[in-house]
């Protein structure tokens, strides 16, 4: 296995309306940042990888447009999810781990702002059960979080307590969507409250992935990638646990993420009962510092908020706030798809 870390992160300021902007003008000067960290000019990356959803841009080839932003000529060795940027990384990491590149781009962006994503969402739903009843996407957390309340797990005083903590963070966060302290707010589906959800707005996010010692020339501290994995569960609900995440579990411990404590965890939560989720599966403690940018309850970019939770993770050990950092993605209702990737800094010992 080669060694690759996450040398370089930027993200735009996320808003709820960038109307004036398209993709391509959005993610350009998220490039430009990720590339002026480094030195490095588009010429130079081995591999590009994007990740974006055409449900979202309502027009079919969306990501063809955005490599207006990048720079496709001279030719290069490109390639796109429809996904979460964070499955992006992942099969940029996967070609680095071939030997066919040393370094790569990793980018991804969205615009909600234009339509109704609540209802663009049910478009992950099977099409023959779940599908035709057009649940939305804030109706199916409502379920989960009233799952893990009747079981017990947590009640909507501790589920607010999540939505003030994650504020309270992002209030130091210049990105962040959302600063001020939340309100209790009114119900948006029982027992979500407007406290509880995330917020809807656009935004853009990349990384540049380096081995080895490329990675040391181009990061005084880079972001080691220990291990990642990624799982998914049933894609229908009713087979499904709600009050559990088996799939995030088993993509920790493949990544490594239960053989030593990590002090620092960005997890893709959109809504605080997922949270409580994803705290269980993984084993987090109280001495752990959860979502220290406020997380996707405070800017929640469809298409990059788990890239940009891999991101804020590696900046935090390029910065010397964290030495190893745990860091989760998810995709699909209630925790479908989940990835979870280990980061170290270059001091930590193996």
């Amino acid at each position: 296995m080669r060694d690759v870390a996450i040398v370089a992160f930027a993200q735009t300021d996320h808003l709820r309306h960038t109307d004036e902007l398209s993709e391509v003008e959005m993610l350009m000067p998220v490039l430009h940042q990720v590339l002026d960290a480094t030195g490095l000019r588009t010429s130079d990356i081995g591999f590009t990888c994007s990740g974006s959803s055409d449900y979202l841009a309502g027009r079919a080839f969306s990501f063809t447009m955005a490599l207006d932003g990048v720079g496709a000529c001279p030719p290069i060795s490109e390639s796109h999810v429809e996904m979460d940027g964070a499955w992006a990384l992942y099969e940029a990491w996967v070609k680095i781990q071939t030997g066919q590149a040393d370094t790569a781009l990793v980018y991804s962006y969205g615009k909600s702002s234009p339509g109704r994503v609540r209802d663009v969402l049910t478009r992950q739903l099977d099409p023959y059960y779940t599908g035709p009843l057009w649940p939305d996407s804030v109706a199916l957390a409502a379920l989960q979080a009233q799952a893990l309340i009747d079981a017990g797990d947590t009640d909507e005083a501790a589920l607010a307590e999540i939505g003030h903590r994650s504020r309270a963070a992002a209030a130091g966060n210049p990105h962040a969507q959302l600063r001020e302290p939340a309100p209790a707010g009114e119900y948006v589906v029982r027992p979500l409250r407007t406290g509880d959800c995330p917020p809807t707005g656009d935004g853009a996010a990349a990384v540049i992935l380096a081995a080895g010692d490329t990675a040391r020339s181009l990061c005084p501290r880079p972001a080691w990638i220990r291990g990642i994995d990624h799982r998914i569960e049933a894609h229908g609900l009713g087979v499904r646990e709600l009050t559990d995440s088996p799939s995030t579990r088993l993509a920790a411990t493949r990544a490594g993420a239960f053989e030593r404590p990590v002090d620092t965890a960005e997890l893709h939560a959109p809504f605080t009962s997922q949270e409580v989720v994803l705290r269980k599966a993984l084993g987090l403690d109280g001495k752990v510092r959860v979502n220290p940018s406020g997380g996707a309850l405070t800017a929640n970019p469809v298409m990059a908020a788990g890239l940009i939770r891999l991101g804020e993770a590696a900046a935090r050990i390029h910065r010397g706030e964290s030495d190893r950092a745990l860091a989760h993605a998810t995709s699909g209702p209630c925790l479908q798809q989940n990835l979870v990737a280990v980061l170290e800094g270059e001091n930590t010992d193996a």
